[in-house]
């Protein structure tokens, strides 16, 4: 019979210069440390208020940053010196590069001011990943 803690056990929290490429379900507190809205598309009143929205967010922590794509009511979430809480966070892949998002599965929260200061120097989205085909043999 399953243990019926399963499901509350406390999340762990994950620092961004652990991220990978190919990873998701990470937990994250990050500040916000710049956003910008990279496309705006549809209208936003009426009944067919059908509005997609796409910024793009430099957020970190004491150890990087990382940019945080952030999706319609996303971005309403993600203002610059804000401190927000990721949940079950995934890195999407953009030219190479690691980008961090939350789809449906996973939710942004707005915290209290955390009380680190954000290591700027350390952007991760700035390292370029290959793909390496490995051919076993």
């Amino acid at each position: 019979m399953a243990d019926s803690k399963e499901g509350m056990r406390k999340p762990v929290f994950t620092k961004v210069e652990q991220l990978r490429p190919g990873t998701s379900g990470h937990n994250l507190v990050v500040k916000v440390v710049d956003a910008k809205v990279v496309m705006q598309r549809g209208r936003s009143e009426g009944p067919q208020s059908r509005q997609m929205r796409l910024a793009e967010c430099l957020v970190g922590d004491e150890t990087g940053i990382i940019v945080f794509t952030a999706r319609n009511d996303q971005v309403d979430k993600m203002k610059a010196g804000s401190t927000v809480t990721l949940r079950n966070a995934k890195i999407d892949m953009f030219k190479g590069s690691m980008r961090l998002a939350v789809d449906k599965w996973g939710r942004i929260e707005e915290s209290d001011a955390a009380d680190f200061s954000v290591k700027e120097d350390n952007n991760l989205s700035l390292i370029e990943f290959e793909l390496v085909n490995v051919v076993e043999g």
